[in-house]
This record gives structure tokens, sequence and C-alpha cells, in this order.
């Protein structure tokens, strides 16, 4: 066993820990923010329902990123981390594409200080990714 892997992946111990501050930030100071306002919107009922439902699958997809890129970084888990590293990084990226999207579709570049989310998203879809490519092999070490 090589001395680097018998110490956690720095790389993805960092990407899971920005994931997880991001799961952490959506749900606690996110959710107050969303919950109310949306229950006593005058949408009917079960799309507020509906619009709440997804709230909180997002909130379980966030967490469960971040798990799995901290679960990944640890020297007994590397066989699996390249694939785990991979599927958040795509996750995390086509989700800050989204915001940019929304954000400028519909407000210009201002919009991208309106729905700042992507800030987040994107830098641990990259660094999920770099770790992913990393691990398979694909990028070296050194890079």
């Amino acid at each position: 066993m090589s001395a680097s892997a018998a110490k956690p992946d720095r790389l993805l111990l960092f990407a899971g820990g920005l994931a997880t501050f991001t799961a952490i930030v959506h749900i606690f100071m996110g959710t107050p923010e969303v919950y109310q306002p949306l229950l006593s919107s005058s949408l009917p009922q079960p799309i507020s329902l509906l619009l709440l439902a997804c709230w909180h699958l997002v909130s379980v997809v966030l967490v469960a990123s971040g798990a799995a890129l901290l679960w990944g970084a640890l020297p007994n888990n590397r066989s699996h981390a390249s694939i785990l590293a991979l599927f958040v990084s795509v996750t995390w990226l086509v989700f800050g594409l989204v915001f940019i999207a929304i954000a400028v579709t519909f407000q210009g570049l201002s919009g991208l200080a309106v729905l700042p989310q992507w800030t987040l998203l994107l830098p641990v879809g990259v660094l999920a990714g770099a770790a992913g490519l990393r691990s398979n092999g694909t990028i070296s070490r050194e890079a």
C-alpha cells in the first residue's frame, strides 16, 4: 500500500466539506426563507406542497452528495471514489448551470446576484470532478 493510499484524499475531503457546508446553508438558512412564503402564497396547495417536496428532495441530494464525497475520501473507499466523485460532479455542475440559466434568462446578468447558489454548486462540481478524474488516473496527482 502506497503512502498516499493510507491517507484520506484531501481534494475529496475539501469537496465533501464544501458540499456539506452547502447542505447546511440550504437546510438551516434556506428552508426558513422559503418555507413560510411558499405555504402562505396564493398558489394552489397541491403546487405549493409539490414545490416544498422538491425543496426537501434537494436537501436530500445535497446531504447525500456531501456524505458520498467524504466517504469516498477515506483510504479504504478509494475503489469507489472515482465514480462517486464524477457522479456528484456532474450533478452539481448541472445544478449550477440551471441556476445560471434561470438567473440570466429572467433577469440578465444581474440575476446572478439574485440567485447566487451557483457560487457554491460550481466549485463543488469542479473539485469533485478533478478528484474523480485524478482518482481514476485520467489526470495525474501533480496536475
